[in-house]
Order: structure tokens, then C-alpha cells, then sequence
């Protein structure tokens, strides 16, 4: 049993040694732990420092390609090595090395296919009051979305079984946390979550620059993961939104023109026309959204078993 801790990193040569020093090389149920270094084009001494303090594998970008990016070319670069199990942490050390046996621990039982360490945000004291009521909202919202009960959404200290990281697609350009959350639960993989332990912030956060700015995005990129996991409810939901109001002012219309004899309120009318027929529209993409999406998971079933490889004959897993 292969266990392979994945960090990418950016301009991380004052950090880096620190998280790969507190990595344990010996955890419960894993005969090999091995570090894998995902240098997301860093131009200090990142990688040297790195290779110096013990990483087994580097991956390097050429050029900065964001986090997300660095993720899945993580996930990818574990999986051609053999790795049975991922864990993926950051290379700022916030999160407490020593967590990772209790982390990986459900994926051994066989319980969960992928496990999120829950930070204890109401302790944590670089986090203003704002951002933890922010975290506590975000949290509850994908919660709604992805079918999961997972406290700390936005926690990017996570373990995944090699049949979860074979499944996983990231297509957001911004962050894996909240996208691979509600594909999981969209796909049916079991979710679970341990408390973990972090160190005192060391940098501040490079994901956003400012806490509106954060939010902007994570609602963009919920909304857009929704549409493409539930297309026809959410473009129904959206019809709806036109729909009803023209439904309404055509009832208002009928009214006046039974109980006036047909006078005015043609305006009414034709509004009631265009908002209905921009519903009708809405909920006509949500049904060519939802027959994408039927050949969307025909690719993603067809990727899965690229990477998965060749299988013996009779093989239906």
C-alpha cells in the first residue's frame, strides 16, 4: 500500500522544508509514504530546497497555472506512480502533518473514498470574524449543493482513495476544494471528514486578495458546478424565475379584461408573452444542458477507465 503526499507549490523556499520536515514517513496500514512536489512555476529556490529537505518527486510547470491546475496534474502524476492512496496538503504548513495517519485512516477501513480534514475555524485566530462567518455560510451552501455533510468545505488538507483520484475531473480554473466536493457527491463517492490540527498562519492566503473577492468567485464557481450536475433543475429553477411573473401578469390581464370587457392592460399582456416565452427558452436549454450532461458522464466513465488501464476479462468494476 503506496501513500503519496502531494503539495503544490509556489515561491515556497521559506516553507517548504518545514511541511515536508513534518510529514510522517511511517503511518498505520501504508508500507511506503512518498512526497510528491508540484512546482507551479516558481522562480526562487523552491525545488532546490525541496529535492534538500527529502521530496521524492517533483512536477514542474514552466509558467504559473494556478491551483486547480496543479491539483489535477498532482492527482495525475500520483496515480502514474502507483499511489494507492493521495493525500494533498499545502506548502505554507497550515495544516499539522502528524493529522495525516487519522486522515488516510477511513479510506483503510474501506468507509470513505475521500476524507476532509475539518479545521477548527472558531480557533483559529488569523481568521477575522468575517471570514468565519463567510466559511460557515460557503460551508452550509455546498453542503445544500453536493449531497455531503462536510463541515469545512473550502479545507484543501485531503485524503483520496486511487478509485476517487481515478473519477475526479477538476474543470475550474480557480479551486479544487469546492469542485471536487460536489462532483463526489454527485457521483456517489463517500464523503467523510476528521478534525485536524493546524499551525500558525505563516503568509497570508494567495488564492484572493481580498474576502468579497473570494466570495465572488466560490459563488461563480458553485453556481457553475451546480448547472453542470443538475442542469435541468437549475435552468428549470431559472425558467421559473421568468416564467411565474408572466404568468401572473397574463392572470392579471384576463381578470381585467373579463371584468372590464377587454379595456387596457395590453401592456401587461405583452410582457406576460415575452416573460413567458423567455421561461419556456430557459427551460428548453435545461433539457439540451441535461442531455449534455448524459454524454458528459459517458466521457467521464470513458476517461476513468483510460486511466484506470487494461482489466482482466470479466472485470466490471
Amino acid at each position: 500500500m503506496k501513500l503519496i503526499v502531494q503539495i503544490p507549490c509556489l515561491n515556497e523556499e521559506q516553507t517548504i522544508a518545514q511541511t515536508l520536515a513534518d510529514i510522517p514517513r511511517r503511518v498505520p496500514g501504508i508500507g511506503e509514504v512518498e512526497v510528491l512536489i508540484v512546482d507551479d512555476g516558481s522562480t526562487d529556490n523552491t525545488v532546490a530546497v525541496a529535492r534538500e529537505a527529502g521530496a521524492d518527486h517533483v512536477l514542474s510547470f514552466p509558467r504559473n497555472r494556478g491551483l486547480a491546475a496543479a491539483f489535477s496534474a498532482g492527482l495525475e502524476e500520483c496515480l502514474r506512480l502507483g499511489a494507492d492512496v493521495i493525500v494533498h496538503t499545502d506548502a505554507d504548513n497550515q495544516y499539522r502533518g502528524e493529522c495525516i495517519p487519522s486522515l488516510v485512516q477511513p479510506i483503510l477501513e474501506g468507509t470513505a473514498d475521500i476524507v476532509v480534514g475539518v479545521r477548527p475555524i472558531e480557533d483559529i485566530r488569523d481568521f477575522s470574524w468575517t471570514k468565519k462567518r463567510l466559511q460557515r455560510l460557503g460551508s452550509w451552501v455546498v453542503r445544500k449543493v453536493s449531497n455531503t455533510d462536510v463541515a469545512d468545505v473550502t479545507s484543501g488538507f485531503r485524503a483520496y482513495s486511487r478509485e476517487a483520484a481515478l473519477r475526479l475531473t477538476v474543470v475550474s480554473a480557480f479551486t479544487y476544494t469546492l469542485e471536487t466536493l460536489i462532483q463526489a457527491g454527485r457521483s456517489g463517492l463517500a464523503v467523510c471528514q476528521v478534525p485536524v490540527k493546524t499551525n500558525p498562519q505563516t503568509r497570508p492566503s494567495r488564492l484572493f486578495n481580498s474576502i468579497p473577492g473570494y466570495l465572488w468567485r466560490s459563488v461563480k464557481t458553485i453556481f457553475r458546478i451546480y448547472a453542470v450536475y443538475e442542469p435541468l433543475r437549475f435552468f428549470a429553477l431559472v425558467g421559473a424565475l421568468f416564467f411565474l411573473p408572466g404568468l401572473a401578469l397574463a392572470i392579471r390581464f384576463l381578470y381585467y379584461y373579463i371584468t372590464q370587457g377587454g379595456q387596457g392592460h395590453v401592456q401587461s399582456l405583452v410582457l406576460a408573452a415575452v416573460l413567458m416565452m423567455l421561461g419556456v427558452q430557459v427551460a428548453v436549454l435545461g433539457v439540451l444542458a441535461d442531455l449534455i450532461g448524459a454524454n458528459r458522464k459517458l466521457i467521464q466513465d470513458t476517461m476513468y477507465r483510460l486511466r484506470r488501464g487494461p482489466t482482466r476479462f470479466g472485470d466490471r468494476g
